[in-house]
């Protein structure tokens, strides 16, 4: 789902510098998630779970701010927070 989430941000439009921000973040919360799950500690796991969760808070509020909420790239984002959050509980 993550990576779903990653590539429905890359066909957004927004101005350049948002663009790139939602790209950064967008392609950290797969690559955390990834991350956290090669690790065999649920303590280091859930440290990144958690920069994962930050990074999809960021991407919603460039989605927001971009008044894009209603494309499907912010519903992935939701339904894909509620999944992190669960693995960070």
């Amino acid at each position: 789902m993550a990576l779903q989430f990653y590539k429905e941000t890359r066909g957004l439009r927004l101005n350049s510098t948002l663009k790139e921000q939602l790209s950064r973040a967008s392609s950290s919360v797969a690559l955390n998630l990834a991350e956290g799950s090669a690790r065999k500690s649920a303590k280091d796991q859930n440290r990144f779970f958690q920069i994962s969760f930050a990074s999809l808070l960021e991407c919603q509020a460039i989605i927001e701010l971009s008044e894009l909420e209603n494309t499907k790239a912010f519903q992935l984002a939701d339904t894909l927070a509620a999944h992190i959050y669960k693995l960070i509980q």
